[in-house]
């Protein structure tokens, strides 16, 4: 009887208009069946993945919980950023930076790109969509992606492929600290910090020595404030340029000739003779170089823009891990207080994928990044994915998006014949609700009468 009534409902699907044009024009949009990939996140991750889909012939959907692409960079960064590795690092595929940009772009310069990316590729982000969650429907044998708008309306897509592209910066990482709710002046995070210009004149304290902290401390200073920095952990502190070339361009050369532990033995000497002993003025080094330290936990060594210089002299000062906070006071683990108007954590970002993702094999829950490290973090079971996530920035990026479009263009091509498309969302239609589908072979068309379930009309791009 199922078999039969499959055949009717193909039948009518390839060559009954008229049926066809009841199924969508009484359809809603709260549950669109996506021919591509939905693609979740439209930061650069996302729109390389939707960048190289698109050359490949491959439409997708990509779903942005905010109003704009790349949120982070433009709703969460401090003005005085740049782009921390030269730009021919930072290129994502496809399409390089403008001749005319400098070596570093700033923010601004690389929005600008960004922005240009996705105009030059067509690629039309649904905002202010946040994913809720997304599972597999093994009985569908589908992706079912549940989102919510900003005015609480729900939407459900289903689809063949998930790409997870939110990243690691999803989420702002706050430290709790005893005493928080006592100390009464400004605590936030670098999320919502833009310039030192509204800190002139106050002491304020920077929680975390990344490149953010040590960048944040030097704008605060040239802004004639007075910074403070916590260093809680040990920290590789290396010039952004040494011999004339970028650091990070230099180490990927010699790594093309030597070993790892060489390349960091000649990095940690350059750096020793042009920054001099870090650990006299309260930074000591890991034990691993820094670019193992960085193969193996994915921990950057931050690159020196000048922060080093006014720690040396004395205008930004090293502290010791926070103890507990009083009214405007803070105390050390070390013993020693001090007073501040104010706290910056520079304490970075995390995955949220394990929020949303119902899943179990790819992505761990304890820190929400692909179980298996890159190369091979970027392929997970039934059609899942992920971009974005390799620990070794927009370059990393770059090679999985690559790799995501080349995979589901494989699949892709298989499925290109309409019929097997129109075959396919019929199969959906059938298993979620066959009584629906029945009802309108018989010519129901009241929309109140179909299950809320079966109102999807079918999305290509």
């Amino acid at each position: 009887m199922e078999h039969h009534c499959l055949r009717e409902i193909q039948g009518k699907l390839a060559h009954d208009p008229i049926f066809m044009e009841k199924m969508m024009t009484k359809s809603s949009s709260r549950c669109p069946c996506v021919a591509g990939p939905v693609i979740v996140g439209a930061g650069p991750s996302g729109l390389a993945a939707a960048a190289c889909l698109k050359q490949k012939g491959v439409p997708s959907v990509v779903l942005e919980r905010s109003n704009c692409i790349a949120s982070l960079w433009q709703l969460k960064t401090y003005d005085r950023l740049r782009l921390h590795l030269p730009k021919q690092f930072c290129e994502l595929p496809l399409m390089g930076f403008p001749a005319g940009f400098p070596t570093y772009p700033t923010k601004q310069q690389f929005i600008d790109y960004l922005v240009d990316y996705a105009e030059n590729f067509d690629i039309k982000p649904r905002f202010n969509e946040t994913v809720e969650q997304a599972e597999y429907d093994a009985t569908l044998g589908f992706w079912r992606v549940r989102s919510v708008g900003a005015k609480g309306e729900e939407m459900e897509y289903v689809c063949r492929w998930l790409v997870v592209a939110t990243g690691e910066n999803a989420e702002a990482v706050e430290p709790e600290i005893e005493g928080m709710k006592e100390f009464g002046g400004d605590i936030r995070h670098t999320s919502f910090y833009k310039s030192g210009e509204e800190f002139r004149g106050k002491k304020v304290l920077v929680v975390g020595c990344g490149n953010s902290g040590m960048e944040v401390c030097l704008d605060l200073y040239n802004h004639n404030a007075k910074p403070s920095i916590v260093v809680r952990e040990t920290v590789h502190v290396l010039p952004r340029e040494m011999l004339g070339k970028s650091t990070f361009g230099l180490s990927m050369w010699l790594l093309k000739w030597l070993p790892m532990r060489l390349v960091d033995r000649f990095l940690l000497l350059v750096s020793w003779f042009m920054l001099g002993d870090t650990a006299r003025f309260g930074l000591d080094r890991p034990q691993l170089g820094p670019l193992e330290l960085k193969n193996r936990s994915g921990k950057t060594p931050v690159l020196d823009v000048g922060t080093l210089a006014k720690i040396k002299s004395g205008d930004i000062k090293v502290c010791s891990a926070i103890k507990h906070l009083k009214r405007h006071v803070v105390e050390f683990v070390n013993g020693k207080t001090e007073s501040f108007d104010a706290i910056i954590f520079a304490t970075g970002y995390k995955s949220n994928v394990p929020r949303w993702l119902k899943e179990n094999e790819m992505f761990s829950k304890k820190d929400g990044f692909p179980r298996r490290p890159f190369p091979n973090g970027w392929k997970g079971e039934c059609g899942l994915y992920a971009v974005g996530f390799t620990k070794r920035g927009l370059l990393g990026t770059s090679i999985d998006a690559k790799r995501i479009a080349e995979d589901i263009e494989g699949c892709w091509n298989e499925r290109q014949n309409i019929n097997d498309l129109l075959v396919e969302v019929e199969r959906i239609w059938f298993l979620l609700n066959k009584v629906s589908i029945l009802s309108l072979m018989n010519g129901e068309t009241d929309a109140d009468k179909v299950s809320p379930i079966l109102r999807f009309d079918t999305i290509q791009s």
